[in-house]
């Protein structure tokens, strides 16, 4: 089946508004064995929505689209995909008494312009928005091509979509359109290893499996390298469990999770299982250490303390970093980074540490300690271990690089305590 989305909205061009729907959408239907061929975001212009929904209807099987059925002027999708199909728009009983309710509770008045979002094309199968106003719209159509088509029209705002989508659309899109069968999708995830070596490696480890049908990707972010691999078919996932054990016997602790697993829930549910607690001090990378933790539902019960020392004031008072160590080493130095996570340690009574010290830039940086450098410390009961990285990246990715060096530091540790 082929598949197109169509985002619509003249922020997302303007780049006021990030496009999350691509990935999100994309995501959920790959899950389940579909996969989009072709994505477009055009402006809310009517040309451009039109010509787009046209295109679409000529080659593709689904044609989804985003934004547009609101009540403004610049929401134009639903009317212009009426036009463009030749079919009535009235309004629909249920959808007014909906929206009606939405101000009602609200004890609100409600301006005669969202009475646009009652009006359904002909035909059309209404997904009725728990989240908003606007409903979304199923339909079929087999004017273009004389071949059945299926389009998919969901509201705009992220907190309406996904819900209608998982509770409704996927439903039908299962139920009435079409539902693939002998998928299987698994993503592998490492860290600490480059994407072109795993690569390498894999090549030789699964050439046999890849004869066989298995299909494999790989996704290189900072710091990290995803492998996904899928097969179709019949076996599709005995052959994807035969890659996946492969792959982990073939890199062992490098792979930290699976799918949507992210290294610091990861990092919580070890301390969680292993009954342990952590507290981190940092200066460089400002709290993200504490934001992507307490990020992870459930941190609370292991998840101690965070504290932000940026100045050499603050990791002398908070931390009881000796004033001679940052005399003669600095702030970022193996020397700092050792007190610091022993300090945060002690001072906090926790079982595991994390500290960070380095240079963002893009100033600051001396022939010695270049832009990019920093320590990482990691204390537990018995010891402290520093180690330096270098990410000569720009600032916002160095917080990142240098907080997941930390958690997966920190996960070695607890694998090596038996975690």
């Amino acid at each position: 089946m082929q598949i197109e989305l169509i985002n619509t909205g003249s922020e997302l061009l303007l780049g006021r508004v990030l496009n999350t729907h691509q990935q999100w959408i994309g995501r959920r239907l790959a899950d389940l064995g579909y996969e989009v061929a072709r994505q477009i975001a055009v402006p809310d212009t009517g040309d451009a929505i039109r010509q787009a929904v046209a295109e679409a209807l000529s080659r593709s099987d689904l044609i989804i689209t985003t934004g547009g059925l609101g009540p403004t002027s610049d929401d134009r999708t639903r009317d212009l995909i009426a036009e463009l199909l030749n079919r009535s728009l009235t309004e629909n009983i249920d959808v007014m008494r909906h929206i009606t309710g939405f101000f009602k509770r609200r004890n609100r008045p409600m301006p005669d312009s969202v009475k646009v979002q009652a009006l359904i094309p002909e035909g059309a199968k209404v997904l009725m928005n728990q989240c908003g106003m606007a409903p979304g719209l199923a339909m079929t159509d087999s004017s273009f091509g004389n071949k059945k088509r299926f389009l998919l029209m969901l509201p705009g705002p992220p907190s309406e979509l996904r819900p209608m989508f998982d509770q409704q659309a996927l439903p039908w899109l299962q139920d009435d359109v079409f539902r693939p069968v002998g998928f299987a999708c698994r993503t592998l995830r490492s860290t600490g290893i480059g994407e072109s070596r795993v690569e390498e490696q894999l090549r030789e480890r699964l050439d046999h499996l890849v004869e066989q049908g298995l299909e494999i990707g790989y996704c290189a972010r900072k710091g990290e390298v995803d492998v996904r691999i899928i097969a179709r078919g019949d076996g599709a996932e005995a052959l994807v469990a035969k890659a996946i054990d492969a792959t982990r016997e073939l890199f062992g602790r490098s792979i930290y999770g699976e799918d949507d697993d992210c290294l610091e829930e990861v990092i919580v549910r070890i301390l969680t299982d292993a009954g342990k607690t952590l507290t981190v001090a940092e200066s460089c990378t400002g709290g993200y250490l504490a934001h992507r933790l307490t990020n992870v539902p459930g941190a609370s019960k292991v998840f101690d303390s965070g504290l932000v020392t940026y100045s050499n004031e603050a990791k002398m008072r908070l931390l009881g970093v000796l004033s001679k160590t940052l005399e003669e080493h600095g702030a970022v130095s193996e020397a700092t980074a050792g007190e610091m996570a022993d300090g945060a340690r002690q001072k906090a009574g926790t079982d595991y540490a994390i500290s960070v010290t380095g240079i963002a830039g893009p100033t600051g940086g001396t022939a010695e300690k270049p832009v990019g450098t920093a320590f990482i410390g990691v204390a537990t009961r018995e010891s402290t271990t520093v180690l330096k990285c270098f990410n000569p990246v720009e600032r916002e990715s160095f917080k990142h690089m240098t907080s997941q060096q930390a958690f997966e530091m920190l996960r070695r540790e607890l694998l090596r305590g038996g975690g």
